[in-house]
């Protein structure tokens, strides 16, 4: 281990803070092995039972007509674009059906902004799923498509939000976060929520009881102390109010992009930057592998670099795949690559609760792997 990080390494795994400093000075490092040895050992304390999780949803992209204009997204077209679409109740629920009987429990439910559909037009859409599907969660709209809301209606984002609450939105996902520094988002986004609105929407959704998830897009403009700008963002507003369930960060795809000429950012960066992003986030409890950018082999590597969760069976995915990245697991793949990593597999919902019968630890033929030693 390089003798500049290791006091850094220790100091986290034996549940100190870090400072901002100390975080870039982690990411400027090349240790993978040692950030991930770290990290592992940190997850292992968060997480010292023998499963490893996963859930089962659909990401159901309701509309793909936007105002906003953001360099890296190649699935968004302009509200007069040709090839614009609003899904029909009928295909939602189609959609929501198969997921159902795949044994999915939840649907995340996310689009651009649209400028002419109304609130109220979202809050029939909630009221017709809650009564057609009880039993699955709605994980939908993003903090800018929720801040697009409050401008379209001229109403406070406590009353959009207790709006949608009641009509049945059951969590938020923290899509649209990319890089939480003002720098990097008026360069490559025009017409979307900045910074602190982006963080108020979840503030505001936390307040009313409500529980969402962070994310980080990275590896484009942004500098590595950007980076820990965006984490340490998220840690403070933890603090403030213990509302994230988890963290999730992936590689910026740029095939199809108008950032194309980005070359993208490998393996190593991604796990480095996951690793980094356990031992930073100490008030996160769970922190999910992105295999939809990374694929099989690197979504598994990640549960050695921080990660406790394998995120979703991803029934259907549209955004990512817009931008040339095409990666499928199937349930069967996904419980496997957690048992060959020495887990049991169990299925939970978004509150990380086990939805499903535990299987024999007998079958894994042994205990999860023992705590890795930091020398």
């Amino acid at each position: 281990m390089s003798s500049e990080i290791a006091p850094l390494l220790e100091k986290s795994v034996n549940g100190e803070r870090l400072t901002p400093e100390e975080g870039v000075r982690l990411l400027e490092s090349h240790d993978l092995v040692a950030l991930g040895e770290a990290a592992d050992a940190v997850t292992r304390r968060l997480h010292p039972e023998p499963y490893r999780t996963y859930n089962i949803d659909r990401n159901i992209n309701y509309t793909n007509a936007c105002t906003a204009v953001c360099d890296f997204c190649a699935f968004y077209r302009p509200p007069n674009h040709p090839d614009v679409y609003v899904l029909t109740r009928e295909e939602l629920h189609k959609k929501i059906r198969e997921t159902v009987e795949l044994g999915g429990d939840q649907i995340l439910l996310q689009g651009g902004l649209h400028p002419k559909l109304p609130l109220e037009w979202y809050e029939e859409m909630l009221r017709d799923m809650r009564s057609e599907f009880p039993q699955v969660n709605v994980h939908g709209f993003s903090p800018p498509e929720i801040y697009h809301f409050t401008r379209i209606s001229k109403l406070s984002l406590e009353k959009v939000l207790t709006r949608l609450k009641d009509a049945g939105l059951g969590s938020l996902p923290g899509g649209g976060g990319e890089i939480l520094v003002d720098r990097v988002r008026k360069e490559i986004t025009r017409g979307k929520v900045l910074t602190d609105d982006w963080l108020n929407v979840n503030r505001v959704w936390h307040e009313l009881g409500g529980r969402s998830t962070a994310t980080m897009m990275f590896g484009h403009i942004e500098t590595l102390a950007e980076r820990i700008e965006h984490l340490d963002r998220l840690r403070q507003l933890q603090d403030e109010t213990g509302g994230f369930t988890a963290y999730i960060c992936w590689t910026f795809q740029p095939d199809n992009t108008d950032m194309a000429d980005i070359p993208p950012s490998g393996a190593f960066e991604y796990l480095k930057t996951q690793a980094v992003s356990r031992l930073y986030l100490d008030n996160f409890d769970n922190i999910q592998s992105s295999w939809v950018t990374q694929g099989e082999k690197v979504g598994q590597m990640a549960l050695f670099y921080g990660a406790n969760d394998m995120g979703s069976l991803m029934i259907e995915e549209n955004v990512v795949a817009e931008a040339g990245t095409v990666h499928y697991l199937s349930l069967e793949t996904i419980r496997r690559v957690i048992r060959e990593c020495g887990y049991i597999p169990r299925q939970r919902n978004v509150f990380y609760e086990y939805i499903d019968e535990a299987e024999e630890a007998a079958s894994l033929g042994e205990a999860a792997p023992p705590l890795v030693e930091l020398s």
